[in-house]
């Protein structure tokens, strides 16, 4: 299982609270600690389970305490990406201890502004009334009118005390302005709810209650970009306190990510990954037929020994050719060649179709993979492993498209016909886990491992899938349990780097950093070229020595090893936006939105890239900067 991509929707607030199960936060996270690209179906908006460990903002405004910084803030703030969850906990806000959490919004409607301007020394109670008086009673007449809900007079008595208020109280004008755009509201009038609250903000930049009236009138319009703009000031003003105004900055951010990569992937350009990547990913299958070296027998004419083996398809088939690719790592002519394979009906169709459908997927083409799985799934007559591969994989993709039901079909369906196929189980069990199931998904690895009593990586992830239930269940002896299950797994398997990666993951939560860190020194000397290790060591060197030159070298180490890790520039880009460097960040978030492998995670980047340009706009309108590193 890839270390970054067995993910799902579970982000937003968490980058963006989705539809499935708390513990697939966590899941996501710890799962991405594996190498390569292992079950790159699956990566999506973020890794949430670090937002149970998020800090609140010490600058601009004093944190409170109370419950986890939903990881959405993680987005807009810092356009977090998924696998910070542990590495750069230490880098986001601080709560302190015995202050009471904001709680939901009150209804400004009518009251005072919150920030109120000097007056005029006092006046002597027999002078006459002035017209800023007036005005003032002209308002509290209209509250009065508001509270009854009749807004057509309220909304009178507010414009009688905008004329009759003096142009230098500012102060008292923007409350006027910003008490009949709550009126306005009450009435769905949403052009005019912006127009007055545009008149408050302008005489008062910080009136928390107009930004927000106004955010939520620019949604009703379907104006996203300023609405997020809004909205993210108000969530700098309030130190992301307040529960409202997170929701529609969740709102809005996953709105935005989805409309645009739903245009942008399908005019996307087909883009390979790189060989590690791909290398990875097959090894995940023990029994894949189409990941296997060429047989003596499938061999070219002139690579056959001299006893002259029978050949009964020569180089000129297709899917031998692509074989040899394969083997060759010339990845981009694979899909070709399988595909005149398929188009001249050769002996090894069911093959090539189950090949071009997986770089199919591999290059972020589920539209044109399924086609192809479906075929090679009811053609009964073809080898019952290349149907379960294509399952397994079919039910894969169906997880990356947020359908459970029908992956979850799938994965039972290969079961059944291929009941002794160790990859089933595997896989499943890592479906289970996105499902907190954890039960189910232990007995599946149990399963595999049973069948393959080799399998490093299902022993890893079965120990790791424990060590989580016992970590959130807050079981000491079990987490125990499961860190000595890390010890005898790397003892007995010292070549699998997903068994350190993934203790590493565990020793990480436990804070003993030193030991995950060589666990990942571990991992990059089994594996030099995984750039996915650098860059969990590199977080692990800001959360542990806060060493931020260490980090981003490390994970510059990983873009030069492979610059098309879309995990490095999205993590690069966080920690741009951290130190307030908004222009780079967005350009890591774009060049992480060119790789994205699914229609899925390239909604969460451009979340990620519209929080931060937010930032640059609330920054150059209203002066409001969140704390930097």
């Amino acid at each position: 299982m890839h270390r970054k991509y067995l993910q799902w929707e579970s982000s937003g607030i968490p980058a963006f609270r989705g539809s499935l199960p708390r513990p697939l936060r966590w899941c996501a996270c710890a799962l991405r600690a594996v190498s390569g690209a292992r079950a790159c179906w699956c990566h999506c908006l973020s890794c949430c389970w670090v937002s149970a460990r998020a800090m609140a903002a010490s600058k601009p405004v004093e944190p409170q305490a109370g419950g986890a910084l939903p990881r959405w803030q993680v987005a807009l703030l810092f356009g977090a990406p998924v696998a910070l969850g542990l590495g750069a906990a230490y880098l986001w806000y601080r709560r302190r201890a015995g202050e009471k959490r904001a709680g939901e919004r009150k209804t400004p409607e009518g009251s005072a502004s919150p920030v109120q301007g000097p007056r005029a020394a006092a006046q002597s109670e027999h002078e006459d009334t002035s017209p800023l008086d007036r005005a003032q009673a002209a308002k509290n007449k209209g509250n009065k009118y508001f509270k009854a809900g009749k807004y057509e007079q309220a909304i009178q008595c507010y414009t009688e005390a905008i004329s009759m208020c003096p142009r230098e109280q500012k102060s008292d004008l923007s409350t006027f302005y910003q008490n009949r755009a709550a009126a306005y509201e009450q009435q769905a009038k949403w052009t005019e709810v912006v127009q007055d609250c545009s008149q408050a903000v302008e005489m008062n930049p910080r009136y928390v209650k107009a930004l927000f009236r106004r955010a939520k009138a620019l949604e009703r319009l379907d104006n996203k970009k300023e609405c997020l703009e809004d909205v993210t000031a108000v969530c700098i003003l309030e130190a992301f306190q307040n529960q409202q105004s997170m929701l529609l900055a969740d709102k809005v951010l996953k709105q935005l990510g989805k409309e645009k990569a739903k245009d942008k992937y399908k005019n996307r350009e087909p883009l390979m990954p790189s060989p590690q990547f791909i290398k990875s990913y097959f090894s995940s299958f023990t029994d894949d037929i189409i990941s296997q070296p060429l047989q003596k027998g499938e061999k070219k004419d002139e690579d056959k020994d001299k006893e002259g083996e029978a050949a009964e398809v020569t180089g000129s088939s297709g899917y031998l050719k692509a074989k040899q690719y394969m083997e060759e790592e010339n990845y981009d002519k694979i899909i070709s060649e399988c595909t005149k394979e398929v188009e001249s009906r050769g002996r090894y169709t069911a093959e090539a179709l189950l090949l071009r459908a997986t770089f199919y997927l591999l290059i972020g083409n589920a539209t044109a993979a399924q086609p192809d799985l479906d075929k090679v799934i009811n053609m009964q007559d073809a080898n019952v492993k290349l149907r379960a591969n294509a399952l397994i994989k079919r039910g894969s993709m169906y997880m990356q498209q947020q359908q459970p039901h029908l992956s979850t079909q799938d994965f039972n369906m290969a079961a059944e016909i291929d009941s002794r196929n160790a990859d089933v189980y595997h896989h499943r069990g890592q479906l289970k886990i996105l499902l907190d199931q954890v039960e189910e998904a232990v007995a599946d690895f149990d399963e595999c491992i049973l069948l393959r009593p080799d399998s490093a990586l299902a022993q890893a992830q079965k120990c790791f899938a424990l060590y989580r239930q016992a970590y959130t269940g807050n079981n000491p002896s079990q987490v125990q349990t499961a860190m000595d299950g890390f010890e005898d797994v790397i003892r007995r398997f010292p070549r699998c780097a997903e068994g350190y990666a993934l203790y590493a993951q565990a020793l990480t939560d436990q804070q003993q950093f030193g030991k995950a860190d060589e666990m990942y020194d571990k991992c990059i000397e089994l594996e030099p070229d995984n750039a996915t290790t650098y860059v969990h060591k590199g977080l692990l060197q800001l959360q542990w020595k806060q060493d931020l030159d260490m980090g981003l070298d490390l994970i510059s180490k990983a873009i030069e090893i492979d610059n098309k890790c879309d995990f490095a520039y999205e993590t690069m880009g966080t920690i741009e936006v951290q130190r307030g460097n908004l222009d780079k960040a967005i350009d890591m978030f774009n060049k992480a939105i060119n790789l994205a492998k699914s229609e899925m995670e390239m909604a969460h980047l451009y979340s990620l890239c519209d929080a931060a340009y937010a930032q640059t706009e609330v920054a150059r309108k209203y002066g409001l900067k969140p704390p930097t590193l």
